[in-house]
């Protein structure tokens, strides 16, 4: 590395006028001539590649951008146009966020040590758990004439289960949901966090994490234009998920596929494009996490909130942290009132406000667990299902009028419970062994049985499709 003259660094910074200049005083000698730098952070979606954002190369070495006046702290990393081309620490390992605070001078001389596509991936080895694979490197999305690179998280029981189903939750900026050496600002831990809950009794969840498109990212995660940021194809992207991803996924994974089952989550822009799909699409998705949310990119989303009341019972959560920035509380709570004011109840609505809470990915791994446990409590998901698949099964699934009870093992007293999909009671029998059990009283809708033979326990989820 290189490092320049700090008179020349002194020019600079008086000439500058805005609040705060941020100079490159040494990059990694392999660092490509051609190649252009740019700051990608928390105040312009982090997108790796904004034209904006490009910083003035002074000269080999010296690198500077002036960016606008602001409050708060600021998060942001230096890539080459692209996230794949990201900065990392020397040996290769994850470069946390960089952090600069208004009011705290108006300088900062930084450099940059390595570049994650120049050093092999040495020292930045995934994270990520044997049960997350790539589902799709290149999945197109027909409704924005593109690629994407989809994830994908199966449960721990998925491969040995093979009669169980279970839900799903679409997430945003699947770059940073499970694996560090692919993240950008540091991973969710959704893997780790959902194995831990599965091996204490949940009954576990299909996660399908959807890559943000980079340059496209502000474009996709706003249904709204914003005059400086881009915007405007938000709803392409709540039609890909819908219309495209979701029905293959059904199709390919066993899935319960039904609105009570279905999640969609994300945080900043991920997380206003998330609450939007929740409002546009109330069939499809019952469950909304609604991470730091942008709700200041156009303030047509709240327009939008007030025109679409409650039709069906939702459960939103919002967190962020109190200090984040001078808006992010005072618009999480408009957005509570437009949704009370559109009938939604308080039990619909979780408003979590951390006060070290920060816009960063460390936060939102933190407040995962919490959002995903608030989703699923009170349900039939939260009921551990004690017998493995081979022993006890019920058919036909769906059922109309009666299921048929099939069990290795000689049964000659029983009984039954049948519960709906919020964990309620709706059925109890004692009786002799039937291979029959009758449901016509039972509305269209998902349940869970639980027989007992007095030394067994079986249980499996049926849906009634009349």
């Amino acid at each position: 590395m290189k490092y320049v003259l700090t008179g020349l660094l002194s020019l600079i910074i008086h000439l500058a006028t805005a609040q705060v200049i941020i100079n490159i005083t040494a990059v990694p000698s392999n660092t490509p001539v051609t190649d252009d730098i740019y700051i990608a952070g928390s105040f312009n979606g982090w997108d790796p590649g904004a034209a904006s954002a490009k910083l003035t190369k002074i000269s080999v070495d010296l690198y500077t951008i002036t960016l606008g006046s602001g409050s708060g702290t600021i998060e942001f990393k230096f890539t080459r146009g692209s996230w794949e081309k990201g900065e990392c620490k020397a040996d290769g390992s994850f470069q946390p966020n960089r952090t600069f605070t208004y009011g705290n001078g108006e300088t900062l001389n930084l450099t940059i040590a390595g570049w994650d596509d120049l050093l092999n991936g040495s020292g930045n080895s995934s994270t990520a758990l044997p049960n997350v694979s790539v589902m799709d490197d290149s999945f197109f999305m027909p409704q924005l004439n593109r690629s994407r690179k989809i994830w994908l998280y199966l449960p721990d029981d998925y491969t040995t289960s093979l009669s169980k189903y279970y839900p799903v939750i679409y997430m945003q900026d699947g770059q940073n949901v499970f694996d560090d050496s692919t993240s950008y600002a540091g991973e969710w831990e959704v893997d780790e966090t959902l194995h831990q809950l599965q091996v204490n009794g949940n009954y576990g969840a299909i996660v399908v994490a959807i890559e943000n498109g980079g340059i496209y990212r502000l474009d996709e995660y706003s249904p709204y234009k914003h005059p400086t940021y881009g915007g405007g194809q938000g709803d392409e992207y709540c039609d890909f998920i819908v219309n495209t991803l979701k029905p293959y996924v059904d199709a390919n994974y066993r899935t319960l596929a039904q609105r009570e089952f279905t999640a969609i989550a994300g945080s900043s822009m991920g997380g206003l494009i998330s609450y939007y799909a929740g409002l546009k699409y109330p069939d499809v998705f019952s469950m909304i996490g609604v991470f730091s949310p942008s709700f200041w990119f156009n303030d047509s989303i709240y327009t939008y909130a007030g025109d679409h009341p409650k039709t069906q019972e939702m459960k939103y959560y919002f967190t962020a942290g109190r200090y984040e920035s001078v808006e992010m509380v005072p618009d999480i709570k408009s957005m509570y009132d437009t949704l009370y004011s559109g009938g939604y109840t308080d039990a619909e609505m979780d408003t979590v406000i951390k006060n070290d809470g920060q816009h960063s990915e460390w936060f939102w791994a933190r407040e995962f667990p919490f959002c995903f446990e608030w989703w699923f409590n009170g349900t039939i998901i939260n009921i551990a299902d004690p017998a493995p698949d081979s022993i006890f099964s019920i058919h036909p699934n769906p059922a109309q009028q009666q299921i048929h009870l099939v069990s290795k093992y000689p049964m000659k007293k029983i009984s039954v419970e049948v519960y709906d999909i919020r964990g309620q009671k709706i059925m109890e029998k004692n009786q002799s062994f039937s291979k029959d059990l009758d449901i016509s009283k039972l509305k269209n809708g998902v349940y869970y049985l639980k027989v007992n033979d007095g030394t067994r326990v079986y249980s499996k989820i049926f849906e009634v499709m009349k």
